[in-house]
Formats: structure tokens, sequence, C-alpha cells
């Protein structure tokens, strides 16, 4: 099985490589090494390499610069999957394409199925959304995977600015009415593993955590962790607020809980997030 694999140098892809079955073959590619708003490259590079799945794990996902980067958020988030559903349309790849729970404007009040009407808030939001409808309209055979809340021991998340933040504030004001579920990006690996080998009919599926909660919530787990694990010596007092109180570039969906039923049907295990982050912590402290 040979996979070609973007973004290999974010969470994601760095988690994909991690967790490579045996027997399969990757070409982690980032953008100094294959820029996917390119299509003569990106059709060079897949037909040099004829992979049988094409991974694509490349994103702008900073939410609030692309309210003003929405050039460049469009060019990676809705130019990119185009061209390499494109090019792997040539020679009969398939490609698996990441998503996410931004594409909703966060009004309902049960969580939102792959078929529920999307209706993105900020630029992120349609440019993903502008990629997903691109990738079903070239490769209607595309898994388009939604995903939310994406933490890790590799870049910049939560999980890691929570951390450095409670280094030297005691005291922090973190949101609590935004409602989604915390996404370890290993568990998103391993999902678009699974359905890659059980042949798995194509289209959108959500993948999340297992459990809702706003970001404050968030923030009182990752802290707790670390205090049980010595990282931190104490655990700062967190203050909800709202997001009138923290008023940023970008607007959020204040509800992206996503159904993840259709994916569990596949046999795919949904990230249990707590005990995530209890290893993420683990891992970057041994680091």
């Amino acid at each position: 099985m040979k996979v070609l694999l973007t973004g290999a140098k974010g969470q994601l892809g760095s988690c994909f490589q991690d967790r490579l079955p045996a027997g399969w073959e990757v070409w982690a590619t980032d953008s100094d090494v294959l820029d996917i708003t390119d299509l003569e490259k990106v059709k060079r590079a897949v037909i040099d390499y004829q992979p049988d799945f094409v991974v694509n794990a490349a994103a702008f996902t900073a939410v609030d610069k692309a309210e003003t980067e929405h050039k460049t958020a469009a060019l990676i988030n809705e130019t990119g999957p185009k061209n390499l559903a494109l090019a792997a349309n040539e020679i009969g790849a398939r490609l698996v394409h990441v998503s996410t729970d931004y594409v909703f404007d966060g009004e309902a009040i049960t969580p939102y199925i792959e078929t529920a009407k999307t209706n993105p808030l900020g630029v992120y939001g349609k440019t993903k959304l502008d990629g997903e409808i691109a990738v079903s309209q070239i490769q209607p055979d595309a898994l388009i995977i939604r995903t939310a809340w994406v933490f890790s021991e590799y870049g910049n998340n939560f999980v890691k600015t929570m951390l450095r933040l409670a280094q030297d504030r005691e005291t922090l004001g973190v949101v609590s009415d935004q409602f989604g579920c915390p996404t370890y990006a290993g568990d998103i690996a391993q999902a678009i593993i699974v359905l890659l080998q059980k042949k798995s009919a194509g289209g959108i599926y959500h993948f999340c955590g297992d459990e809702m909660v706003a970001w404050n919530e968030f923030a009182e787990v990752i802290f707790s962790s670390a205090l049980r694990q010595g990282v931190l010596t104490r655990k700062p007092v967190v203050n909800g607020i709202t997001t009138a109180q923290y008023p940023t570039p970008a607007k959020r969906p204040k509800y992206s809980v996503l159904d993840c039923e259709k994916i569990k049907n596949q046999g795919v295990i949904l990230s249990l997030w707590k005990s995530r982050v209890d290893e993420v912590i683990a891992a970057s402290n041994n680091k």
C-alpha cells in the first residue's frame, strides 16, 4: 500500500506517520516539498509516485488570520484539495480529505449529522467547505472526514497553549459558551487507516472526541492532568467567560458537536479524549 501524505509536519500528518501499518509505504510531504496549490506540480508528484491513496492533512487552520488572508486560506483549503482530487483521478488513486466542524453555524442543539445543512460563519469554515465540495464533485468516492478541536503532542494546539499560560498565570479566563468535542490527532489518523483498510464507501464522515465540553471545561481537564503528572505544581483558577467578553476577528460556532454514528458503524472507535490528554501531557513532559 502506497500513500502520498500532505501536511506531514502538522499534527495529523505527524500522527499518521507514527501509526503507519506494517507493509504500508508513505511519501510524507509538506509545503516545502509539494505545493498543493500548484496543479502541475501535484500531477507530476502523483504520477511519479503512483500512490494507492492520497491523504490530505494539509490545511490553513489559523481561524482568525483567515479573515484577513482569505486568498491564502482559499488556495490551501479549496484549490489544494481540488488539485489533489484531479491528480488522484488521473491514476485511479483515492483521496482522503480532512475537514472541520466549522462548516456549521453552531445554531443546532443536537449533534450534527453528515447531511446537516452547512453554514460557515467565517472565512476558514467557508474555504474548508469549498474544499469539501470541490473534492466530492471531482471524486465522489473520496473520503471526507470532518473533525473538531484537534490536539496532540505535535505542533500548536489548545493543550499546549493552556500548559504554557499556566506556567506564569494564577487565573485564566476561558470561553464557557462554545461547545464541542476535543479530538486527539492520533485517533483521527487511526480512523483514516481503518476506513482505508475496510475500503469504506466514499462520502463524508464525522469523527471527534467522545464527550462534549466547553473550552473552560477542556482547560480544567488539562490542568488536572498536568497537576497529577507533576507537570504543574499548582492549578490555575479557570474563570468561565462569554464569547462576547473575548472578541476575536472570526466568529465561531457556539455548538459544533458532531454525530459520529456513521463512522462508528465502520468499526472506528471514537477518541477517548480525556485519556488522550493524559498521554499527550506525559509525552510532552518526557521530551
